[in-house]
């Protein structure tokens, strides 16, 4: 028996088949091989088409199944992973309105920042457990404004899993998890938050219909079935997003266990059975993966935008000849520290950890008789780290306090140095899996289908492959000048 998992990502789709008795990947693809665009209409927006998405999922699946390593009929459930925070619209017909506002656009931070004033910080802190800021509500709240004209058409607004699901299914759902990070949950009064609905003043009909994270939101249509070679009718049984569905990929699904990731954005997300709040907002609570009104499963979330789009930059602009694994091994020739180089790595829009202030990505200290070009990756590297350290210290200010952090082995993971760098800095241990959204995105659709009797189940063959502890680096004297820096520019 096989499962599917699709990660729709930011720069690519990545789909994997696992068996699910075993739980070992027997094919994966991402698609495309380079970056999927993003169109920037205006300095701070950020938009993808969804069309693209649909195709770029159909492509990685159809890579899948032409490797001819298993059978696609044996495949029995289906799980998305998906790019947090999106909006997208539909009409009746379920046809796109306008491309998709992507979780690092920055236009609705104002709409959001009156809202929050608007509704009233206590109220919004203790019932959304967080500022509507720059999220998927305010979002919609932008396009009602700016844009009547498409408002007036939507039938549905989904978040970007919720739209591949329905591409497979032709049927429209979201999860209780879906809904709290576009903030439209009432944690306190448990339904949708009648604050944000009465201030923005949406319709309620535009809501899809809410489902249990895991549990069938529809089964394939015999059309997209024969497109792509597998059997109609089974079941998409799991929709998260990338975060949580990360934090579920590593079996982390209790209080007090954090996981990390960084990929096009950094974060660390922890889960907690507390129903509590930064009062800045500049970490976030949402809803984890198996959260149940009698069984509160928060997960708490930093998120850096500018983590692996800054290190995709730096590949660009040294001319992009050099594979990641090069730049890796180029950056442990400058010593630690990068001899006084210091990176601030915020160029990819409103960080919500900096009160969504856009501060800019930015190389200081540059001596052009010193610096090469190892400074600057090995510099990249550690501004990334600081950030990270700079977030869970906000994290630790509101009671998160993690004794290990686990991460898969990919992205910047898979550079000793720079996992070396974060442990150090941050005074965490990590374990480091083989393991990856999609799989994960897998795992969850055997235990919506019930294929595994729990979560526990999912994840019995799962083991670390590499645990990193703290050394003796000291890195403190570097990090609070880099904090100094950017305490400058907020």
């Amino acid at each position: 028996m096989l499962l599917l998992g699709i990660d729709l990502g930011t720069s690519s789709i990545k789909a994997s088949v696992v068996d699910a008795d075993t739980q070992k990947v027997v094919a994966s693809a991402q698609y495309p091989d380079t970056e999927s665009p993003i169109t920037v209409l205006h300095p701070g927006w950020a938009e993808q088409s969804p069309g693209m998405w649909w195709e770029h999922v159909q492509k990685a699946i159809e890579i899948c199944n032409n490797k001819g390593l298993y059978n696609p009929f044996d495949i029995a459930a289906i799980g998305i992973a998906y790019q947090m925070h999106g909006l997208v619209l539909v009409d009746k017909n379920q046809q796109v309105l306008r491309d998709s506002i992507i979780w690092c656009d920055s236009r609705a931070v104002e709409t959001g920042n009156r809202a929050f004033d608007a509704i009233g910080e206590a109220q919004c802190l203790s019932h959304l457990l967080n500022s509507p800021g720059n999220f998927t509500a305010s979002k919609l709240a932008w396009v009602k404004e700016n844009e009547p004209e498409v408002y007036d058409r939507i039938d549905k607004f989904m978040l970007p899993g919720d739209f591949i699901s329905m591409r497979l299914t032709g049927e429209i759902s979201t999860s209780i998890s879906s809904l709290s990070e576009g903030i439209f949950y009432d944690f306190l009064n448990n339904r949708l938050s009648k604050d944000i609905i009465n201030y923005f003043g949406f319709d309620e009909a535009l809501f899809p219909a809410i489902q249990p994270v895991f549990s069938s939101h529809g089964s394939l249509a015999s059309s997209v079935a024969q497109k792509l070679k597998l059997k109609p009718g089974i079941p998409v049984t799991y929709k998260a997003g990338d975060q949580p569905n990360n934090a579920l990929s590593l079996n982390v699904l209790n209080p007090g266990e954090v996981a990390a990731t960084a990929g096009t954005s950094g974060v660390i997300y922890g889960v907690s059975d507390q129903l509590a709040y930064d009062q800045q907002s500049r970490v976030n609570t949402f809803a984890h993966v198996n959260y149940a009104e009698t069984q509160k499963r928060l997960g708490v979330l930093l998120c850096i935008n500018g983590v692996g789009s800054m290190y995709r930059w730096l590949k660009s602009v040294l001319g992009g000849s050099e594979s990641y694994l090069q730049m890796n091994s180029k950056a442990a020739e400058a010593p630690a520290g990068s001899e006084g180089l210091l990176v601030l790595p915020f160029g990819n829009g409103a960080e919500r950890m900096l009160n969504n202030k856009i501060v800019g990505a930015q190389f200081c200290n540059i001596d052009l008789n010193i610096h090469s070009q190892a400074h600057m990756i090995r510099a990249v590297q550690e501004g990334i780290a600081f950030a990270f350290r700079y977030g869970l210290d906000i994290m630790r200010e509101n009671g998160m306090n993690p004794t290990v952090i686990r991460a898969g082995k990919n992205n910047l993971f898979l550079s000793e140095l720079f996992t070396e760098t974060f442990v150090n800095i941050t005074g965490v241990p990590v374990e480091l899996y083989k393991n990856d959204g999609s799989v994960g995105a897998a795992l969850g659709a055997g235990i919506g289908a019930k294929i595994f009797s729990s979560p526990k189940q999912a994840f019995e063959h799962m083991h670390p492959v590499e645990l990193v502890q703290p050394s003796t680096k000291n890195l403190e004297p570097a990090y609070h000048e880099w904090k100094t820096l950017l305490q400058k520019q907020l």
